[in-house]
């Protein structure tokens, strides 16, 4: 049966996947995915997500080149997210980081403070 009869969709046809480095278990970050980015996903074995603001899929780093080449594929308990191990390219976020989840909560001043450095410059990128 494929992986895709085995999940379970939202009612935009959808499901939720965290992406994580496969050397650290480091979350990446969290996409979309439609039957057609997850069987692209597992055909090319490169990350593709569906973009709800493009209303379409996407290769990961189609623009930037910064790719995620899968290494393995998680399916929580209920079938409704998924987990996927990369090898990232470069890194994952737009904002130049390596991670989506460079902010920390700082509760005793209610802030966000950035953890680590860019790896790459956005306005040379996009």
């Amino acid at each position: 049966m494929p992986l895709a009869n085995m999940l379970h969709f939202d009612e935009d046809g959808l499901i939720p996947a965290i992406i994580f480095d496969a050397r650290d278990n480091q979350p990446l970050t969290l996409c979309y995915m439609d039957r057609a980015a997850l069987q692209k996903t597992l055909e090319t074995g490169l990350v593709h997500v569906f973009r709800r603001s493009r209303r379409r899929v996407m290769l990961k780093g189609e623009t930037s080149g910064h790719t995620q080449r899968v290494v393995e594929v998680l399916v929580d308990c209920e079938g409704n997210s998924l987990a996927i191990k990369v090898e990232q390219k470069v890194a994952a976020c737009h904002a130049g980081y390596y991670t989506c989840y460079y902010r920390r909560y700082d509760k005793a001043t209610d802030t966000l403070e950035a953890q680590g450095k860019p790896v790459f410059d956005p306005d040379k990128v996009y």
